[in-house]
């Protein structure tokens, strides 16, 4: 019994210095960044969308970046054929993984008698496609 006094008035003089400390910020988050790998992850990206843009947009090699599947129906809803009319989509399916290392997803969709695929990375929030896979427009 003597020893547990002590050790719960040392317990409890502690315990409002250890609070302080829990919740306290001791670094920014933009300092945290390169800490954390963010600027090496920035730079391997720019990279890996270099390297896709070699490649035909909406492959699998070069999926047409958006942000989850609500990012993918918004795209195919601006998606022209040539002639300004809508193409006619399909249904979804996976298509392996692409480019940035993801699963990524593939529309079939139909402008006249023409048939494509069109591949999606949906794990791009921050990115809006403005370009539009060879024989489309897009529309706004």
């Amino acid at each position: 019994m003597r020893i547990l006094i002590p050790a719960l008035i040392l317990l409890a003089a502690a315990a409002p210095a250890a609070a302080q400390q829990l919740g306290a910020r001791t670094t920014s988050p933009a300092d945290m960044a390169p800490q954390l790998g963010q600027t090496a992850a920035d730079e391997e990206m720019r990279a890996l969308v270099a390297a896709a843009d070699a490649h035909p947009l909406g492959t699998n090699e070069n999926p047409v970046r958006v942000g989850g599947p609500e990012g993918e129906l918004a795209y195919l809803q601006r998606l022209r054929c040539t002639g300004g009319g809508a193409p006619m989509v399909g249904a979804r399916s996976t298509a392996g993984v692409g480019a940035f290392g993801t699963v990524v997803a593939a529309y079939e969709v139909a402008c006249g008698g023409a048939r494509h695929r069109i591949v999606f990375d949906m794990y791009h929030e921050e990115h809006v496609e403005t370009r539009a896979p060879a024989g489309f427009t897009l529309g706004s």
